[in-house]
């Protein structure tokens, strides 16, 4: 099991695409565009791999000098519930304070909001829509 960044246009992020497409995106009809995937190369992309297969991965987003945004959080189906999810975010957070940003911010499905304030993450907005699925702005102070 390692936990490590990865970099853009490499096997391991084709992978990570792979992964997101499969269960963020697939099951609402959607996919990526280029532009969307040309636009990662500036974000820290987050990964969790277990003898070379990408179990779970994520992304930071700078926001401004002091927010970064949590995307894309994507577990395998069968590993869900097993602290893999708990453990990216953990990274994250950790990346994000050795990078100097003060919080973490990130768009939450609704159905992932227990999960996100049992690690300490509070509400800060009204319900949205985004991507044809309910959504909360949540953040976190680092």
């Amino acid at each position: 099991m390692a936990l490590k960044m990865i970099q853009h246009g490499s096997g391991e992020y084709e992978q990570m695409v792979a992964l997101r497409h499969q269960l963020l995106r697939k099951p609402l009809g959607l996919h990526f565009s280029a532009e969307e995937l040309a636009n990662e190369k500036n974000n820290i992309l987050l990964a969790y791999t277990d003898d070379g297969i990408m179990e779970a991965c994520s992304m930071l987003v700078k926001q401004d000098d002091r927010t970064v945004r949590l995307r894309q959080l994507a577990v395998l189906s069968g590993l869900q519930g097993k602290g893999i999810g708990r453990a990216m975010v953990q990274f994250a957070e950790n990346l994000a304070r050795d990078n100097r940003f003060q919080k973490i911010i990130m768009h939450a499905r609704q159905d992932s909001i227990h999960f996100f304030e049992k690690l300490g993450y509070e509400v800060q907005s009204e319900p949205f829509i985004e991507l044809t699925i309910p959504h909360v702005v949540m953040g976190k102070e680092l």
